[in-house]
């Protein structure tokens, strides 16, 4: 009978001192490696970069200890380190200065913005490195939101049809993957359509399937420029409930349907659980999201000698993958890859 996870019963010996003894591989470690059932690899990473469009090379990310804002000259740089350590992908995030940003998000889509500025950079840098861009408008809205706002509700599919725009012109300046992460009803379909109709049939979607209205997120809104325009304001009319895990599977399997090469979960530690559904039940590739909550929760406590934060960060990637991840977004990434290496 094949082993599905959970035995049915424990076999003791019936008499006599115990024959299984579960600590005899624990003994070594070339017999931890040996039996080892989950092994993290380069080739799981995807690194978030943050870029701005001034002239300062490196700016500091306060509420992110050793994460940077890079220039876009900068940014071309330190793709290449990423594709040196075998990076496979890095996720290029825009730092929006507040006289670009209007309740339409219109600088989400001019023509050479400061994320297309950075695709085309690295693109000409590091030909063979992967790129991802978000599609979503809250880095470039004055109110902070990742949709059009009207009558305080957010407009679903007038913020769709933006978010096709967005898609075809980060496809056009080199993007690879396009990661919606708006959580619009319908927004995989249309960017799919979209692409294909613009003659970007091998660009990927990786889309931010099950995306929790979670408190984690604190340090990417400071790093993006958003958390001051949206304030107290609540995204809980679009993101998911942390509460729930079966609506999950239904955001997943839509956005499946609707043309997903891959999906998301985000945030990542507190929703291992989800992550486990989802690969279980889709068997699709399947990605978690450290959100810089996480990673800053393990920066600061590593910094005050509450933990070991090289041990930790390693322990906390494993976790994606025990928990069926086939790889992890982090911010770790650059240290990792080295210490794989």
């Amino acid at each position: 009978m094949p082993f599905n996870g959970r035995p049915k019963t424990l076999i003791a010996p019936s008499t006599g001192y115990p024959t299984t003894r579960l600590r005899r591989p624990r003994q070594a470690d070339w017999s931890r490696r040996l039996v080892a059932e989950n092994a993290l690899s380069v080739n799981d990473l995807i690194w978030p970069v943050f870029v701005h469009a001034g002239d300062e090379p490196r700016i500091p990310v306060e509420s992110m200890p050793g994460v940077m804002r890079y220039s876009v000259a900068e940014l071309a740089e330190v793709a290449r380190e990423a594709a040196d350590l075998g990076i496979p992908v890095i996720g290029v995030f825009p730092y929006v200065e507040g006289e670009l940003k209007d309740a339409q998000g219109s600088y989400a889509v001019a023509d050479n913005n400061v994320v297309c500025q950075a695709v085309e950079a690295v693109k000409n840098a590091v030909p063979t490195l992967g790129v991802m861009c978000d599609a979503a408008l809250d880095p470039f809205t004055s109110h902070g939101h990742d949709g059009l706002l009207e009558d305080g509700s957010i407009l679903n599919d007038e913020t769709v049809e933006i978010l096709v725009r967005q898609s075809v012109l980060q496809a056009s300046a080199g993007c690879d993957i396009i990661s919606p992460s708006d959580m619009m009803d319908g927004r995989v379909g249309a960017i799919r359509k979209g692409l294909d109709e613009a003659g970007f049939q091998g660009v990927l979607i990786m889309s931010y399937a099950a995306k929790y209205a979670s408190g984690f997120y604190a340090p990417f809104r400071a790093a993006v420029g958003s958390a001051s325009t949206l304030g107290s304001a609540s995204k809980s009319t679009y993101q998911m409930d942390p509460a729930n895990s079966d609506e999950a599977l239904r955001e997943v399997a839509l956005d499946i349907a609707e043309g997903a090469d891959m999906v998301m979960v985000k945030p990542g530690m507190p929703y291992l659980d989800i992550v486990r559904r989802v690969k279980d039940t889709f068997g699709v590739p399947t990605y978690a999201y450290q959100v810089s909550g996480e990673y800053s929760m393990i920066m600061a406590a590593a910094e005050r000698g509450w933990l070991d934060g090289e041990r930790a960060m390693m322990e906390s990637l494993l976790g994606f993958k025990r928990a069926g991840a086939d790889g992890i977004l982090t911010y770790f990434a650059v240290e990792v890859a080295k210490r794989l290496r």
